[in-house]
């Protein structure tokens, strides 16, 4: 079947009809069988259908299938060798159609169909069926298409085999890389890239010389550069063997003279009201009509229409190119977290014609081991959601940098997006949740998102209460969060509501779904596996939302990786700070920090007890990094300042500042903490593992 189909894709066929008897004698013809079929017409009547046969023996199995049908008065259709007049083998379509209650002609039983491909002496010379072939029925097939490629390819075999022997489609680089609107240069030199080629035989000789994809210049004095110079068709009614030669040397392409020489060739301009875009070569082998004065007729008024084609797919392109950057700049290229943790994510935008949306996904990894996980929605699709998301991120990852709790986090996204919304009306929802990998504890709030799905080692789950609060920039209402403690490997899920609501189900549906994927022994599969199981089914629905899903595992830190202490708001606690921390630091093999680290713990104990009242609590925690934090019950955030001459104090938080590698400060409930990080030295290991890494990378 697939082999008929392509026989009768080519709409230049010969048509015979011959009627026949049940055991395939040739009763009657049509009037222009003897012209194609080897038998004279006196002989032709009464002969059998298997003398019009090429290579019989292996012919025999279709042949025995149509005379069968015709016996059993069915139709049929088979692919049949058929020998011509000209001595030609033409692989032809035979149909056998029953012929039922015609008592006119005696013996007829069937008609017998013979579709052929037409004789060289008749292609390329029924101006009518050309035209039909190019500009009427052929351009619909491709008309709904945007890509690019696909639109060459469709072209191409529209010129293949209605028009030419041999084509190519070339197109400005420029054009296919969706770089600006192409400027003609003064002298002609422009790359082209070719995006097609099509022969009518399948001769590997052409690809080979014009491979797909190529790019290349023209050399100048050439037919190519004066058809995008002059956006007019350039006809070669008989190419010679020297002209050949001539373009062959030119190109430095030594069988390229064998392909063109004895041919006619036409170039196609693909031009637009303001440039030309590219062309077509299309070339007729030898023994075929050469292309002539109509032809170029027919030709341009085909490559006019093509131009459209291309031009809108270079629109296309670039537009869709240009929303895809700026969703892929907005969106994280990578998750940060500590090392307990295992985060991945996925997303799938709207739809194929929509690529762009609103959704965001984020994991930042924090000082002292604790990790922000959020994710958001726009709402929404395309550039403008996109944008609005980048804002959002944006601001998250600096909300976060500053160590703001999840409720006041969101708090000032609500500010943001209620200052955006005087400009551009908006609203979005966010959940956002903060793990520290020490405690095992974490924080969540929400601005009408989704809750959070958590799932614990053990297999049962539950969706996460929070503090009911309107989307950002909708409401004024406060945003509070809430604390849980989390049983080492357990799994939270963020998404967005895409992933559980369509127009197909309804979204407590989607959250049972959801809830299923990770029943059982999901808390021991990877997340990889996880995400594919959660995005089953939604691939094939073309109406979806944006869909965004995080899961994170959630695993503390080992108990040998951190040390706290409390002290008593004495003067004396700074020395006792430095006697505690030694310990630790000689346990982890970070003696080289221990000067270094003593004299920061003394700074920043010292400044607590100063302006604190109640007891302070240092932490040291081992993490990628070496962080400290001393807590007290002060809500003060301390502010690094030069102290003048003849102050005494007010040099601490500078002297932090350049020891460490970089401080911060946070609000907790009861106070703050202060905190400073160092980076951990490289050990010779560790340099032998960077160089081997090297060599690896060089090699």
């Amino acid at each position: 079947m697939g082999k008929i189909t392509a026989l009768l894709s080519n709409v230049s066929v010969r048509t015979l009809i011959l009627g026949i008897d049940e055991d395939g004698r040739i009763i009657q013809h049509d009037r222009n069988a003897p012209e194609i079929l080897p038998l004279d017409p006196d002989s032709l009547v009464g002969a059998q259908l298997g003398d019009l046969v090429a290579s019989r023996s292996t012919a025999e199995p279709a042949l025995t299938q149509l005379l069968d049908a015709v016996k059993a008065g069915r139709e049929a259709t088979a692919v049949l060798p058929i020998n011509t007049r000209e001595g030609r083998r033409v692989e032809t379509v035979a149909s056998v159609q029953p012929m039922l209650g015609d008592g006119a002609t005696p013996g007829l039983t069937a008609l017998a169909v013979l579709r052929m491909p037409p004789t060289r002496a008749e292609r390329f010379v029924d101006p009518a069926l050309m035209r039909h072939s190019l500009l009427d029925d052929t351009f619909r097939q491709i008309g709904a298409t945007l890509d690019l490629d696909q639109v060459a390819r469709g072209l191409i075999n529209i010129l293949v085999p209605h028009f030419c022997t041999q084509a190519g489609l070339l197109v400005l680089e420029s054009v296919a890389a969706g770089d600006e609107f192409p400027v003609n240069p003064p002298d002609g030199s422009q790359l082209m890239r070719r995006l097609a080629v099509a022969t009518d035989d399948g001769a590997p000789g052409w690809d080979a010389a014009f491979p797909t994809g190529e790019v290349l210049l023209y050399p100048p004095d050439t037919p190519y550069v004066e058809c995008m110079e002059t956006g007019k068709p350039v006809r070669i009614a008989a190419l010679d063997n020297s002209k050949a030669v001539s373009i062959a040397e030119s190109w430095l392409r030594r069988p390229v003279a064998k392909l063109l020489a004895d041919t006619s060739m036409l170039l196609l301009p693909l031009a637009t009201k303001d440039s030309a875009l590219g062309f077509f070569v299309c070339t007729r082998k030898m023994g075929y009509r050469p292309f002539d004065d109509y032809d170029s007729e027919i030709g341009m008024e085909f490559a006019s229409r093509a131009a459209i084609f291309i031009d809108n797919a270079r629109q296309y392109n670039r537009e869709r190119t240009t929303a895809l950057t700026l969703q892929r700049s907005l969106l994280p290229t990578g998750l940060s977290a500590p090392s307990s943790m295992d985060v991945k994510h996925r997303y799938l935008p709207g739809s194929k014609l929509i690529e762009v949306g609103g959704d965001w996904y984020e994991s930042i990894a924090l000082p002292g081991a604790r990790a922000a996980l959020v994710v958001g929605d726009v709402a929404g699709h395309g550039v403008r959601a996109a944008v609005t998301m980048g804002r959002l991120r944006t601001a998250i990852h600096t909300l976060a940098t500053l160590e703001l709790p999840p409720d006041e986090s969101l708090q000032q996204l609500n500010e943001l997006m209620t200052s955006l919304g005087e400009r551009e009306p908006h609203f979005a929802t966010c959940a956002y949740a903060l793990y520290d990998a020490v405690t095992g504890s974490c924080e969540i709030a929400s601005a009408g998102h989704l809750p959070p799905l958590l799932v614990r080692p053990d297999g049962t789950s539950e969706f996460l209460d929070t503090y009911p609060a309107p989307p950002l920039g909708v409401g004024e209402m406060p945003i509070e969060s809430r604390t849980i403690e989390i049983e080492d490997g357990s799994l939270l899920v963020l998404y967005t509501d895409g992933l559980v609501e369509d127009r197909h189900r309804d979204i407590d549906d989607g959250l049972n779904f959801l809830r299923e994927v990770f029943t059982g022994e999901a808390a021991g599969r990877s997340l990889d596996d996880l995400c594919r199981a959660a995005l089953a089914g939604v691939y094939a629905h073309q109406q979806r939302d944006d869909i965004a899903i995080l899961i994170a595992r959630l695993s503390k830190i080992p108990a040998d990786h951190h040390a706290s202490w409390s002290l008593p708001p004495e003067l004396t606690s700074a020395s006792k700070a430095r006697h505690l921390i030694r310990e630790p630091l000689a346990r982890w093999g970070l003696d080289e920090l221990m000067p270094t680290t003593e004299l920061l713990v003394s700074e920043l104990v010292t400044n607590a007890i100063r302006y604190a009242t109640g007891e302070v609590t240092i932490r040291l925690v081992l993490e990628g990094s070496l962080v400290c934090e001393v807590l007290d019950n002060s809500s003060a955030l301390p502010r690094l300042r030069h102290a003048g001459r003849d102050e005494e104090c007010g040099r601490g938080l500078e002297v932090v500042s350049q020891l460490a590698q970089r401080w911060g400060a946070r609000r907790t409930r009861d106070g703050k903490i202060v905190w400073c990080e160092q980076a951990i030295p490289a050990t010779e290991d560790d340099d032998a593992d960077a160089d081997l890494s090297g060599a690896r990378t060089e090699r």
